[in-house]
């Protein structure tokens, strides 16, 4: 009897678990077998190993050949174990000397004839090795340049099992092969947007920098063409670039997209899912491996709902537990994946569904029920957990046609917010906030950061009478600090708190 062991990563949600791959041949009937909690996709793996092994000149043993993955308890789930369980078996046979593999992770979908294909999650996959703290990692040479993102681990890439075998001593000939590669993907040209061609919409504009600068969620209604979402789309070229840390766990959440990595983009990711996305397209599922949805795309990022009403009354619904954490669960049969998802929500929606209600100028044919059915799509809970309610005009022709441009730029408006981060970091120094929109109403409402009776009376007038939740109480103090911050004050006063409280809901002091 003779074991050989190696390591490869199972992978639930964005957090990697090392998996110990065991291989044991003994001297019974023929046969082989994967144990410990493998899925459908991983108990093929038999056949692939087995082809792959042949067509290569790696015979495995005519023996009985028992293939153990442990933690046995922890599902696992996918192709990425082949090339783990094909060298822990050869090993194990003889082929390749037991200690050369001991203390390397593998990841690897093997084809029949031996090529080493990509996998999704190579990302996160190698920076769980490197945290537990392996020092070589071999992975499909399609998918090295995105292992090499992680810091502190070597990564070998490979084009097929003969190379991998070669390299870890065993006597094969490794041919001159074509590796296979990604698709192709070309990426959409770049835009330069600027909030410079904005043109008539100072107060909206004005209210996109402070959902910036404290993290603040927004919706912005008004007609069509209004420029709702030109609007939107330019919230990510005035937030703070991303640093490593956060730039590396986007990149993670794209490569278990399925998406090819090959940079550190310091870009907030930008995620805009069409209303016709179903609850799966938004939080994230799949039938064997759970894949993130749209809200764990923009982490980090801005996440765009046009049209929100449009959208189903139960994909909107399960934006309010990721809104409140910043993390979501996603639930399967068998299988439970988390995923980080801290974003900022920007919605966009008409007065009414022809979009003409209360337009000047303009005739709405819309029932008055259709109206009401139609604000009431967006659920109170939900509207509760906005900070910024925000009504937008259309601009004037004559203004529209001057060829003006705003004199606030993406470049200004970004040296604001970052202002605005650096004072509100300063200020929660010590805790796990750097945002103001993050932080417990609670320690607003209470202790030192409480404000003056006189200062806050517009705001407990507001829910006293029922016009605020104290969600919403908590969510108006946040926009107050946020606009403190905007003026370099050190606390807010009382113009802070009332056009934080026209933001909220367009509740006058």
């Amino acid at each position: 009897m003779r074991t050989a062991r190696t390591w490869a990563v199972a992978l639930t949600g964005v957090d990697g678990h090392m998996v110990e791959v065991e291989a044991d041949v003994s001297n019974q009937t023929p046969e082989f077998k994967i144990i410990g909690l493998p899925d459908k996709s991983l108990g093929e793996a038999v056949q692939r190993v087995h082809n792959a092994c042949t067509n290569t000149g790696l015979d495995l043993p005519r023996r009985r050949l028992t293939v153990n993955l442990s933690p046995a308890s922890l599902p696992k789930q996918g192709s990425g174990f082949d090339l783990s369980i094909a060298v822990a078996t050869l090993a194990a046979g003889g082929a390749l000397p037991v200690g050369a593999i001991r203390s390397t992770v593998h990841i690897g979908e093997l084809g029949l004839d031996g090529r080493l294909r990509p996998v999704a999650g190579v990302l996160p996959a190698v920076y769980a090795a490197a945290r537990a703290g392996f020092g070589r990692v071999v992975v499909p040479e399609a998918n090295a340049e995105e292992a090499r993102l992680v810091p502190g681990i070597e990564v070998r890439g490979a084009a097929t099992l003969g190379e991998v075998a070669a390299s870890h001593g065993a006597d094969v000939e490794v041919g001159d092969v074509e590796p296979v590669r990604l698709p192709a993907s070309e990426p959409p040209p770049a835009e330069e947007l600027d909030l410079a061609d904005v043109i008539g919409q100072d107060e909206a504009v004005a209210a996109l920098v402070v959902a910036a600068a404290g993290g603040h969620h927004l919706l912005l209604s008004g007609p069509p063409g209004a420029g709702k979402t030109m609007l939107a789309r330019r919230l990510p070229g005035i937030l703070p670039r991303l640093g490593e840390e956060e730039a590396l766990e986007v990149a993670a959440i794209r490569s278990l997209s399925g998406e090819a990595v090959t940079n550190l983009d310091p870009m907030p990711p930008f995620e805009a899912p069409h209303h016709s996305a179903s609850t799966a397209a938004m939080v994230g599922g799949g039938s064997r491996v759970v894949r993130p949805g749209a809200i764990v795309r923009a982490h980090r990022g801005v996440l765009f709902l046009d049209e929100a009403p449009e959208f189903a009354r139960a994909a909107l619904d399960a934006l309010r537990q990721p809104l409140e954490s910043g993390w979501i669960d996603v639930h399967r049969s068998g299988v439970t994946a988390g995923f980080p998802a801290r974003f900022q929500l920007v919605m966009a929606m008409n007065p009414c569904p022809c979009g003409n209600y209360g337009v000047r100028g303009a005739e709405c044919t819309c029932p008055p029920i259709a109206i009401r059915r139609y604000a009431s799509k967006l659920s109170g809970p939900l509207r509760d957990r906005l900070d910024i309610e925000l009504h937008v005009a259309r601009v004037a022709a004559a203004r529209a046609t001057s060829g003006e441009r705003s004199a606030v730029t993406s470049a200004a408006a970004r040296a604001r917010v970052l202002a605005a981060r650096e004072a509100a970091a300063e200020r929660w120094q010590g805790t796990p906030w750097r945002r103001n929109g993050d932080v417990p109403g609670s320690r607003l409402r209470q202790g030192p950061l409480r404000l003056p009776p006189e200062v806050r009376a517009p705001l407990d007038r507001a829910l006293e009478r029922g016009g605020l939740t104290l969600r919403a109480y908590d969510r108006t103090l946040r926009l107050a600090w946020t606009m403190a911050d905007l003026g370099g004050l050190d606390r807010p006063g009382a113009d802070e708190i009332g056009r934080a409280l026209f933001l909220k809901r367009g509740l006058l002091a």
